[in-house]
């Protein structure tokens, strides 16, 4: 079946506030509705949370490192061979690493009940940033799966 074309990437614009590209992609995914102002005050609150529990470092350093950290490097596909399907580690490209790094960190904020979302995102950027939380265990699940499964490696394609 064929796919529609978008020209998002080209026409991703960046931030207004830190000028990132980055910051622009995960404001666009964490938009509902086509509310983008929304979506901004959103991550702006959280990235000045971010500056007031860790003052020494800038909010938007904390952010890419914490995508950086939740980045696939590897994952799992599905194959089918003579009837049978095999679950085949594969590399991941980066901007899919980029998308599921997005998407598992979105997940987690939002799976936690109770509270703001800026507060949910900033407390799960922060552990993102330090290598634990939700996201960094969803990473480490689809390593792990990866791992166990390395005997189907030759099916790659």
């Amino acid at each position: 079946m064929a796919r529609k074309f978008t020209a998002s990437k080209s026409q991703l614009r960046p931030d207004p506030r830190f000028g990132s590209k980055l910051a622009s992609k995960f404001i666009n995914c964490l938009m509902y509705d086509g509310k983008k102002s929304v979506a901004q005050r959103v991550f702006y609150d959280a990235t000045d949370l971010i500056q007031k529990r860790l003052p020494d470092i800038d909010p938007l350093e904390v952010f890419v490192r914490a995508v950086e950290n939740v980045m696939p490097v590897i994952e799992v596909r599905s194959k089918r061979v003579g009837g049978a399907t095999y679950q085949v580690p594969m590399q991941v490209k980066k901007n899919r690493q980029q998308t599921l790094a997005i998407r598992w960190i979105l997940m987690a904020a939002r799976e936690k009940k109770g509270r703001p979302t800026h507060v949910k995102l900033a407390d799960e950027l922060i552990a993102a940033f330090n290598r634990e939380g939700a996201a960094m265990s969803r990473r480490e699940n689809v390593h792990r799966m990866a791992d166990a499964n390395k005997a189907f490696a030759h099916f790659a394609w």
